[in-house]
């Protein structure tokens, strides 16, 4: 059986996913890292924030040279490289007694890791595989396989931790996070990909970064980064201060992944039959509403538990319809590398978010001020989203320049 004729679009998708279930899934976990660790070596709040903070922001400017890498020379290569790199980033955070050490590990190698399996790489192969006509659900459907890692690696990594402790739990993860590789080979894409249109990378990106539209959007994705990763590192240790077990914020964000998972496959199904921007923008105003309802109610495990399934739903629509406006605008050729821009938008705000909670927190003893900007934050990307010119950049054919 040739490659051509076994790498059919479901198992592109399919392998995709399944390993953003496992890289993806496995930083989901790093919240639960946060008091074990903190208590047993002496850190602060913000030491264990920032290098988390760190790690978003590395994330976030290794992604897109890892979209240029990925679409000049396939996204195999690249996944392979950031599994290696993932591996070692964990295996000397088990081993981290200093912030430093941590920031190093947990923060730079795991962080430039991360750009390497995340859904802009795999999105640029699945969006090549798929017509217009389907690129947007199918986009849907791998985010919802990576959402599904929270789910699924949040228990995971609760149930390690509790038998093994912080450390030993850390070594099992990277051998977990290690099964990544064999998945990437299937990502392979042929090297002499067709090519439709004549354009290099350096003319899409003037192209994208003139475009008022594109310049809307990453404003947007930075308040989704700001927002979820605030959530993501925070929230468990909120619910602690509030008299709530463990156990109670890691159920919550593993509801926050189950939901994810609907929440993904429905709105990049919406955005195939919907306009993307004004899903965006009903998104983000869904969000800032559940963040207002929860904190007005008193905080019980059945409000934590609503509030979870809820920005569940909301949580990654963002992708797929954000993935979807750019390949819709400017094409799928540089989808990896425009989404990659994006994307680091998105962790600059990941950034701001991770790092200013905790800052908050030790200045005022409290969340209080943090959620409040989280709202305001929903809020303005609701409104600028919805002006964003989402008509298709006609160009020509690579046929048609030659001639």
């Amino acid at each position: 059986m040739t490659a051509k004729t076994w790498r059919t679009p479901a198992i592109v998708l399919l392998a995709g996913g399944v390993a953003m279930t496992l890289a993806l899934g496995a930083r989901h976990t790093f919240g639960l890292y946060l008091q074990p660790m903190t208590s047993d070596l002496g850190w602060t709040r913000q030491s264990f924030a920032l290098a988390l903070a760190a790690q978003n922001l590395i994330y976030g400017i290794a992604q897109p040279f890892a979209g240029m890498l990925a679409d000049r020379y396939g996204a195999g290569r690249v996944m392979l490289g950031g599994t290696l790199l993932y591996v070692i980033g964990l295996v000397l955070m088990s081993g981290a007694s200093t912030p430093l050490d941590f920031t190093f590990s947990a923060g730079l190698l795991i962080g430039t890791a991360i750009s390497c399996i995340s859904f802009p790489i795999v999105f640029g192969v699945v969006a090549r595989m798929f017509p217009p006509e389907k690129r947007t659900v199918a986009m849907g459907i791998a985010g919802a396989a990576g959402s599904f890692g929270q789910f699924v690696m949040l228990p995971y990594g609760q149930v390690l931790i509790n038998l093994l402790g912080w450390q030993q739990s850390l070594l099992v993860l990277a051998a977990t996070v290690a099964l990544v590789a064999p998945l990437s080979m299937l990502l392979a894409e042929p090297h002499a990909s067709v090519r439709s249109v004549q354009q290099s990378i350096p003319e899409a990106l003037k192209e994208a970064f003139a475009h008022r539209g594109f310049l809307l959007l990453c404003a947007g994705y930075w308040v989704c980064g700001f927002q979820l990763m605030f959530i993501s590192v925070h929230f468990p240790a909120f619910l602690l201060d509030r008299g709530m077990t463990p156990e109670t914020g890691m159920s919550a964000l593993a509801l926050i992944g189950l939901f994810n998972i609907f929440g993904s496959y429905a709105w990049g199904w919406l955005g195939s039959h919907f306009s993307k921007k004004r899903l965006l923008s009903l998104l983000y105003f869904l969000r800032a509403v559940n963040i207002a309802v929860f904190i007005a109610l008193p905080i019980t495990p059945m409000s934590v538990y609503l509030f979870g399934a809820v920005i569940g739903f909301l949580w990654l629509g963002t992708v797929p319809l954000t993935n979807g406006l750019i390949a819709h605008i400017f094409g799928v050729r540089y989808l990896s590398t425009l989404g990659g821009f994006a994307f680091l938008s998105h962790q600059i705000g990941s950034f701001v978010g991770v790092a200013l909670g905790g800052y908050l927190f030790d200045q005022t003893g409290s969340y209080n001020v943090m959620w409040t900007i989280a709202i305001g934050a929903g809020v303005f990307a609701a409104l600028v989203n919805f002006p964003i010119d989402d008509r298709e950049i006609v160009r020509p054919s690579a046929s048609t320049a030659a001639a």
